[in-house]
């Protein structure tokens, strides 16, 4: 068995704040973040290894994130700005390695393409709320019935979870 948590970055500035790959998180963002990691910490959702894209907002996300779960081991792969799907699926068979969990910080829209598009079952509702509302912060947990990366395919997930923040709970 295998888990995915899917991570979209916390939100940004504006567009016109800066070029979009050096946007950095604003105040919400930050809080977003941070609200992320004592989620991920509190419901015992522990990443062996997470993939983030290097755009700085989503390393600003990972790095206020994972201040709640001490050491995890981190892969910042340029491939991962911008990918679609497709590619993020791609970068996951190909750098989830041994570990159980994997966990990807990536951006809009192929987090969410990702995480739809590998939902084979699981909560109805949580997946209804999550097609088309993967804000800034979301957060999706799949598990896949594989015993390796390599092996994971589109409608092969179980969703567990679908998380929007609540900075301040």
């Amino acid at each position: 068995m295998k888990r995915l948590i899917l991570l979209r970055h916390a939100k940004a500035v504006p567009h016109d704040a800066a070029p979009d790959f050096e946007r950095a998180l604003d105040g919400r963002g930050e809080a977003e973040a941070m609200d992320t990691g004592v989620y991920l910490k509190d419901e015992q959702l522990w990443p062996d290894r997470a993939l983030v894209s290097p755009a700085l907002r989503t390393r600003q996300t990972w790095a206020l994130a994972s201040q709640a779960l001490g050491a995890v081991e981190t892969i910042f792969n340029d491939a991962m700005y911008d990918a679609d799907a497709d590619a993020l699926r791609a970068i996951v068979k190909a750098h989830g390695g041994a570990v159980r969990t994997l966990l990807v910080c990536a951006h809009n829209p192929g987090i969410e393409d990702f995480a739809t598009s590998s939902v084979g079952f699981g909560d109805r509702y949580a997946y209804a709320r999550m097609k088309g509302h993967f804000s800034p912060a979301a957060l999706a947990v799949l598990d896949f019935d594989v015993e390796e990366w390599g092996d994971i395919q589109p409608n092969m997930a179980r969703l567990d979870r679908f998380r929007l923040p609540m900075p301040g709970r």
